[in-house]
């Protein structure tokens, strides 16, 4: 069944803009109200996060009201990280969690994501019925039975202790000085104060949010910021957030970046090696660089490569009893710790290599030469197929002709954002830079 709201990562678009508008997000809480409401019994609970986006404000109210008028009641946690929403579901007996985040689109996006009373995504057959569900309506309960809502005060802290425990307990982070960039997003309190109770000298950025400044020049995505912060302060170390503080990258000490691919490497092997790495395999996205490929079968670990999107990831890892798996672009998911992708707990990993082997950052965040690669976006109109052009399929067609048995060719459309990704590997980077670019003209032609 193709999808009419749902992309790789929940429900996403401009706010008020359908399908992220007040009267969609009413819609798609009693949707999903009465999709785990189905008993008919009481007592049943929705935990709510959100992250620092102005409209952030609009949806929370919107999807209260749907929940509330399906007879579930709303559990309010306020601005918190992703990972929180999925471990406070769980922890708190609820029927289903709800994160309000567009991740790291910029500020006028927003987003749905739900999770299961598991603490996990959903998985899309659930994801399809509630879809359904939002698109035909439901019939709201009757007034006696009308849900209730409360605020949340401390589920924060929840959070943070969760987070901390995660961290070796005969380690600590001092003499280490440690710049977090938080986006301007959902980690703004909660990165800096895990970092500075472990130890930590800690140099804060994008800790100020308005509502329209997440991701801003700023986080995972625009990591530029930490790397000059870094070279400023004479830090041993940065740590780059998204505004839900879902992924992370991270920077060394001489301002070199490190991506998900190069993060994943580091723990697989150290875990291969403590004969933690579940069924030693990896996975990954189609998206990972062939030179993680070759590294991890190097320590004879295989990579379990699955579609974009960390959701997918999780469900490869759940299906191959794996703990360990993740994207390039800095979601690590460790299943050991988390239901779900979390940029803080991968940092404190991270941290805790660099004092548990006294090495510094630059020894430890680049553990494979990666083959070049190319990534290139095209924005299209919302609703436009440019990838049905006779145009575009002729130019896909002749560069994986020119790239077979040379490198790869990857061509999606985003899950996430209104673009068409262009994605090449080669060792012959012009062969491979002229591919991506005949291909992104010929989508650039067709919208």
């Amino acid at each position: 069944m193709s999808r009419k709201l749902f992309g790789t990562d929940g429900v996403r678009g401009q706010a008020n803009t359908y399908p992220m508008t007040a009267e969609m997000a009413l819609k798609m809480g009693a949707a999903a109200g009465r999709f785990f409401r189905r008993d008919g019994s009481a007592a049943h609970r929705v935990v709510i996060g959100k992250d620092t986006r102005l409209s952030g404000y609009m949806i929370e109210n919107a999807l209260t009201a749907g929940f509330t008028s399906t007879g579930m009641n709303v559990l309010l946690l306020g601005p918190v990280p992703t990972p929180a929403v999925g471990m406070l579901t769980h922890s708190m007996r609820a029927d289903v969690g709800v994160m309000i985040s567009a991740s790291h689109n910029p500020a006028v996006d927003n987003g749905i994501k739900f999770f299961g009373p598991d603490g996990f995504k959903l998985n899309d057959d659930a994801e399809l019925a509630i879809e359904a569900m939002t698109l035909d309506g439901v019939e709201p309960v009757q007034a006696t039975s009308i849900g209730r809502a409360k605020r949340i005060d401390d589920g924060l802290f929840r959070y943070l202790e969760r987070v901390k425990s995660t961290f070796p307990t005969d380690l600590w982070l001092d003499g280490l000085k440690v710049v977090i960039d938080c986006a301007n997003g959902a980690a703004y309190k909660a990165a800096p104060a895990v970092l500075w109770e472990l130890g930590a000298e800690v140099v804060s950025i994008g800790v100020e949010p308005n509502g329209l400044n997440i991701n801003l020049g700023c986080g995972s995505t625009r990591p530029e910021a930490a790397v000059e912060k870094i070279r400023e302060v004479g830090a041993d170390v940065g740590i780059c957030l998204d505004g839900d503080a879902d992924r992370v990258i991270l920077i060394d000490e001489t301002g070199a970046i490190a991506d998900g691919d190069q993060i994943m490497a580091l723990f697989a092997k150290r875990w291969a090696n403590e004969g933690r790495l579940q069924g030693r395999t990896l996975a990954a996205t189609v998206m990972s660089n062939l030179g993680l490929e070759r590294f991890l079968a190097e320590s004879d670990i295989a990579l379990h490569r699955t579609a974009v999107g960390d959701r997918h990831v999780v469900e490869a890892m759940r299906l191959g009893g794996f703990n360990l798996g993740g994207e390039q672009s800095g979601h690590i998911v460790m299943t050991d710790y988390a239901t779900t992708g979390d940029g803080l707990i991968a940092g404190l990993q991270f941290l805790a290599e660099m004092v548990r082997t006294n090495q510094p950052a630059s020894a430890l965040a680049h553990n494979f030469e990666t083959v070049p690669q190319v990534l290139k976006n095209v924005r299209f109109e919302r609703g436009a197929t440019p990838l049905d052009a006779p145009a575009v399929q002729a130019a896909i067609a002749a560069g994986e002709a020119r790239l077979k048995g040379a490198g790869r060719l990857l061509i999606r459309k985003s899950g996430t954002e209104p673009l068409i990704r262009v994605m090449a590997e080669a060792e012959d980077e012009a062969l491979m830079t002229a591919v991506v670019d005949d291909i992104v003209g010929a989508v650039q032609d067709a919208v």
